[in-house]
């Protein structure tokens, strides 16, 4: 239930109507803008608002969906249920090419009915729609691609306008003949060519001559310089033509009323298919709406509530749109708990706004509409709305604006229940404040024990003292800049606000004295209680703001949180792979060993077992074994440090701590001692490689992926100077670059912003962003760039196109930015 009957004016929502019904391809359309209503059944809603969400994302994603020929051609379909009657070729070609539009519209949802349902509320919409193959086939059969009755629609009409074109082209030749003649004789000027007037071919001639040509003057110029001529010769002939056309028409009307013959028995049929058609214009022009104004579907349940994020009034929206301003958004929640929220605040701080965007919103939702929300958001559905606002004054019926306003109270105490929500602004205002407070509060009272849900704008304070002391109703305020003296425009839940009205006297000007004096008046009481209220409000804003700060970095944290798990995870895969190829060598090495046992026992075969030769292989096995004993021990002991190294690298990272120590004192290269993790190369060569372990006379060196265990004696150190004179760039990547690229995979952010920015800026700040990406490995990444006129998007994309480690890129889901934002998905 709705009221006041007036309601729709009362929250704006006839502007709303208007608009959607301006989106509209057609009379089928605005016809269902008109019937859309507010509905209390959640099935009905669900589906209304499934339908208009599913159509948002063909308008979005889908370039193929049929939108072209929406024409109404109801009134004449019921015109011809009277035999003899006929469609005009016009009408026809409407009919024509709007039962088209229904075809191609079903058959594009009986395609996704076929393969996987993106659209399930839609392709359920389409499912008993009719088709009408046939009568578009008959119809084809006599339109041409103009809508025209084609020649050979009958033999007879093939005739008729054969004997026209012959009849006509005797008529040009003679007319031909005669100018020539006339303009040789100076009768007819040079430049003249024969004129059509009246539907008959005639020639242009002075007055002075028109005596001159034989003929019948049928007319003359608005001038009078100049008449018009049939010739005599002609005139026959034009009669002819005349008869033909008479012809042509009739054989055409025949044509058309054995087409409508055809077309009768399926009359209410085909009215029943725009039925359809009209129901698919409408949920366009409603995700068109839909896709201005931000809306989305958030969660919709079976039950009461609201608990809305950044709502925001869409009419306000699209008017500081306009005017290249921004839109405060309201956070509200309503539960079983707090089902009343009584607002306070100074005049003109946004309470009658914030009442009229839940009263809004709520019956945008409840007629199938996206609403502008956050997606985190939540809504309810209720039974009754009830609403009391603005000026009720009535000369007519005798009512001043307080009584007007008992009226609807006495209206609300008697209807209201625990499906129903009350918006009631300046509740108790318009007579004496005392008695006013007390039946305000008498009548929260009885909404409260009815269960009622509510927004509920008031300055009393006895209302706000009875917020406090009962279970059910939550107080709340707008939010007052005290310094700047301004509104803030900001709901918040929990506190009362203050009126503000000593600051906002002294603002305007008002005497000091006077304030005084009013002060004074009202007492201490009131005033420091005021003052609390402000205090209170300054507070929690602080508060909130702080709480705001942590909430921000707690998110940072947990991100860096999982960024550092990913990478131990990372860590273990690469752990695994380092064992998995230590194990691969060591059994190449056990078949390089398998191969050294056949050979020792070979060599013993061939020397017959003799002792020193058998001591001499035994020998050479030992030596064997004991270097196979000593790389494995390597391995596992290099595998352990770079494990290590990584840790301790991310700890240092975790911790804020730099990644080498800083020495005081600069390291001294000394050339004849060889450390571990020294850079050597083999005398004589020019590879480099580094020491892995010093044992004795020999060292365990790894020349990139190759182990190897060298004598002292063969490896010169190299300084890191020589490195660079020596190495080839290409050849390694230093343990630095791969420090910075860590560094950059650590900080690195998915997602990019250019909205706002010229098309120059935003490209190259996505050509640093792209190209990072690339570098650090990630899979995939976001850029927000706005809709706009879409030139942004379009530059981008085209730049997209030829980066080749980019695997493709699409727009993002329409509940999460839509065309707004590419998402860009790398290889």
């Amino acid at each position: 239930m709705i009221y006041p009957n007036n309601f729709e004016e009362k929250i704006g929502f006839d502007k709303i109507r208007q608009l959607i019904s301006d989106k509209c391809l057609s009379l089928l359309g605005k016809d269902k803008v008109h019937e859309m209503d507010f509905s209390i059944h959640y099935e009905e809603v669900k589906t209304r608002l499934g339908c208009t969400e599913e159509m948002v994302r063909i308008l979005q994603l889908e370039d193929e969906f049929p939108a072209n020929y929406f024409f109404d051609v109801r009134i004449p379909l019921k015109r011809i249920r009277v035999e003899g009657t006929f469609l005009d070729e016009p009408e026809l070609f409407d009919l024509r090419r709007s039962l088209e539009t229904i075809r191609d519209i079903a058959r594009f949802f009986k395609n996704e009915k076929e393969g996987e349902a993106r659209y399930p509320y839609l392709t359920e919409m389409t499912a008993n729609v009719m088709l009408f193959p046939q009568i578009l086939i008959s119809i084809d059969k006599i339109l041409d691609k103009f809508g025209r009755v084609k020649d050979n629609a009958s033999p007879e009409l093939a005739r008729i306008r054969r004997e026209i074109i012959h009849t006509s082209s005797s008529i040009s030749r003679s007319l031909q003949s005669i100018m020539r003649a006339a303009q040789a004789e100076g009768i007819v000027e040079k430049d003249q060519a024969p004129t059509m007037r009246d539907g008959r071919l005639m020639i242009p001639v002075a007055p002075a001559y028109k005596r001159k040509i034989k003929g019948i003057v049928h007319d003359e110029s608005a001038s009078g310089k100049t008449v018009f001529i049939e010739p005599a010769e002609v005139v026959e002939a034009n009669n002819r033509i005349r008869e033909l056309e008479g012809e042509e028409r009739r054989e055409v009307i025949r044509i058309l009323v054995r087409m409508a013959d055809e077309i009768r028995p399926f009359a209410e049929d085909i009215l029943g298919s725009y039925d359809y058609l009209g129901e698919i214009d409408f949920t366009r022009a409603k995700a068109s709406f839909s896709i201005e104004i931000n809306g989305i579907l958030p969660t919709f349940e079976n039950k009461r509530q609201i608990d809305w994020q950044r709502a925001i009034h869409p009419l306000l929206y699209l008017s500081h749109k306009k005017q290249n301003k921004s839109v405060v958004p309201l956070d509200i929640e309503l539960d079983e708990k707090n089902r009343i929220l009584l607002i306070s605040g100074p005049n003109a701080g946004g309470k009658s706004v914030c009442l009229k965007t839940v009263g809004l919103l709520q019956y945008m939702l409840q007629s199938g509409l996206l609403i502008p929300v956050y997606e985190s958001s939540r809504t309810g559905i209720f039974h009754d709305i009830f609403i009391d606002i603005g000026d009720e004054q009535s000369i007519e019926n005798d009512l001043s604006t307080y009584s007007s306003h008992l009226t609807n109270m006495k209206h609300f105490v008697r209807r209201c229940n625990e499906n129903s929500i009350l918006l009631i602004d300046e509740f108790g205002g318009g007579t004496e404040p005392q008695i006013g407070g007390a039946i305000a509060e008498a009548l929260l009272d009885r909404f409260n024990r009815n269960m009622s849900y509510g927004v509920i704008t008031t300055h009393y304070q006895n209302l706000k003292h009875f917020a406090e002391d009962h279970e059910g109703i939550i107080n709340g305020a707008m939010l007052y800049d005290r310094h700047l003296m301004q509104p803030l425009f900001k709901l918040s839940i929990g506190n009362p606000g203050s009126s503000f009205a000593v600051e906002i006297a002294r603002k305007i000007g008002l005497p000091e004295d006077v304030i005084a004096d009013a002060s004074e008046k009202v007492g201490s009481d009131y005033i420091d209680m005021d003052k609390y209220l402000q205090d209170i409000v300054r507070d929690k804003r602080y508060w909130e703001s702080k709480r705001q700060t942590i909430r921000q970095k707690e998110k940072k944290l947990e991100e860096l949180s999982e960024r550092y798990e990913e990478d131990l995870n990372k860590i273990a895969a690469q752990r695994k792979e380092l064992m998995a190829k230590a194990k691969a060598d060591a059994e190449r090495i056990l078949a390089e060993a398998n191969a050294m046992v056949e050979n020792t026992i070979r060599k013993i075969k061939e020397a017959q077992a003799e002792k020193e030769s058998t001591r001499l292989a035994r020998k050479e096995m030992e030596e064997f074994k004991a270097k196979l004993a000593e790389q494995e021990a390597a391995n596992d002991d290099m595998i352990a440090r770079k494990i290590k190294k990584i840790q301790e690298r991310e700890e240092r990272k975790k911790q804020g701590k730099p990644q080498k120590p800083v020495e005081g004192q600069k390291k001294v290269f000394r050339p004849e001692i060889i450390e571990t993790g020294d850079a050597v190369r083999l005398k004589g060569q020019t590879t480099i490689g580094e020491v892995l372990e010093v044992s004795g006379k020999n060292a365990l060196v790894a020349f990139g992926m190759l182990k190897s265990t060298v004598q002292l004696e063969r490896l010169e150190k190299m300084s890191k100077n020589q490195i660079k004179k020596e190495t080839p760039k290409s050849t390694f990547v230093s343990q630095q670059t791969a420090d910075d690229i860590y560094e950059r995979k650590m900080n690195f952010k998915q997602e990019i912003d250019v909205r706002g920015m010229r098309g120059d800026e935003a490209l190259q700040a996505v050509v640093y962003f792209i190209d990072d990406a690339i570098l650090v490995g990630v899979a995939q990444v976001r850029i927000l760039h706005g809709t706009g006129t879409g030139a942004l998007r379009q530059i981008i994309r085209d730049y997209l196109k030829t980066v080749h480690g980019v695997k493709k890129f699409r727009d993002e889901h329409v509940q999460f930015g839509g065309a707004g934002i590419t998402v860009v998905e790398l290889e």
